[in-house]
């Protein structure tokens, strides 16, 4: 699944159209709380300006409602932090494909830079318009895509404009190279024995990762809310747990068709409160009892799949295995975490809480790849096929 990266091409005097992921969070006065995301695309654009090429950066920020103040939503604080990283100016327009957007497009010189304003400003974004795509394809020369985040959708910038740019140069950035290098190719051809590790709240929002990961993986650890989904499927009692009584069954099947690959919990941790303070205890796994809820996987089973990760040859992780926010029902996710960062496997952690939770622990730079989008990686972990990566030009 190789694809041309920005660093194959020729870029000087030449202008490139960059979709980044500036999807970055913003406090009530619009200042950017957390700038991972501008900092991480820093080696794409610093390919294309230290080699003279003229940079056109597109990317989302938020989901702007109708009705809603709009300037909630605007890139501008993104066009101000990225000049500080760059430590040279950043032009801003204020549209996309407006009359803002095309004069500052047009002033582009060699190694200089221009933020467009948020795309899903314009409705033609979502919808993927052949008459928005077409005109934000007409800005360049070369299409880079490196915003892995937004990979699983068919937005205009994501899939139109790369399509509407047949015959030049589409490409990858560095961050969409590294995410197709690990999420993609490790998993096709993994060290073995591989182990998943699938955590979160609910077992609807992983079955096709499950129902995939079962048929590629040696092993598929689960945790997080969803074993107790899992639990009452083999007649457990689960106090009054999180569960999803209508995929019960679902479970069910998995559980069959799983065999000894599919590891559910052994003991839990409980509590009679969502508090620190709560009344607490550890039970078997399907004990729960009434007035208390499942909150992390217990200290038997943290050992298990901690012994699991220490001779796996690959690691996949998506999703805590409790409530990692609040001690003591982080140290599940914390054993898990630890034991990761320990072995010498190929760790790849899948975006989302499982990155939040790596990061939170301190253990991100312990570890192989921590992926930049959740919901894409989920997808690809699926084995969904991305037609905004497909489109791009092979390696």
């Amino acid at each position: 699944m190789a694809k041309k990266s920005i660093s194959d091409i020729e870029v000087s005097g030449r202008k490139v159209l960059m979709r980044v992921d500036f999807n970055v969070p913003l406090d009530s006065d619009c200042a950017i709380t957390d700038d991972r995301r501008i900092r991480g695309a820093i080696p794409s654009i610093r390919s294309v300006i230290d080699r003279g090429g003229q940079l056109i950066l597109c990317s989302h920020l938020g989901q702007p409602k109708e009705g809603e103040d709009p300037s909630r939503y605007s890139l501008r604080p993104a066009a101000v932090r990225l000049a500080e990283l760059l430590e040279q100016p950043v032009a801003f327009a204020e549209d996309t494909i407006g009359a803002d957007a095309e004069v500052n497009v047009s002033a582009l010189t060699d190694g200089a830079v221009v933020l467009l304003e948020n795309l899903r400003f314009n409705p033609g974004e979502k919808k993927g318009d052949a008459e928005f795509s077409a005109r934000l394809a007409a800005f360049a020369d070369i299409y880079c895509n490196d915003a892995f985040g937004t990979c699983h959708r068919s937005h205009a910038s994501m899939v139109g404009v790369p399509a509407a740019m047949e015959g030049k140069p589409r490409v990858v950035g560095f961050l969409v190279q590294k995410e197709i290098q690990y999420l993609s190719d490790a998993i096709a051809s993994p060290r073995r024995p591989f182990v998943a590790i699938l955590g979160g709240k609910k077992v609807s929002d992983k079955i096709r990762v499950i129902e995939n990961l079962l048929g590629i993986c040696d092993k598929v650890l689960i945790g997080g809310a969803m074993a107790y989904t899992f639990a009452l499927a083999k007649g457990g009692q689960v106090g009054s747990s999180m569960v999803e009584p209508d995929r019960v069954e679902l479970a069910k099947k998995l559980i069959a068709s799983g065999g000894d690959k599919l590891v559910l919990p052994v003991d839990t941790h409980c509590g009679d409160d969502f508090s620190s303070d709560c009344n607490k205890q550890v039970v078997a796994a399907g004990e729960i009892p009434d007035g208390f809820e499942g909150f992390d996987i217990g200290p038997e089973t943290a050992r298990k799949y901690a012994e699991m990760v220490s001779t796996a040859g690959t690691v996949v992780w998506n999703g805590p295995m409790g409530v990692f926010e609040m001690s003591p029902f982080d140290e599940g996710t914390r054993a898990v975490a630890q034991a990761i960062a320990d072995s010498s496997a190929t760790s790849i952690i899948g975006g989302g809480d499982s990155a939040a939770a790596i990061q939170q622990l301190g253990f991100a730079d312990q570890v192989t790849h921590v992926s930049t989008g959740g919901g894409a990686s989920l997808s690809m972990l699926e084995g969904q096929v991305f037609p905004a990566v497909e489109l791009l030009d092979e390696a």
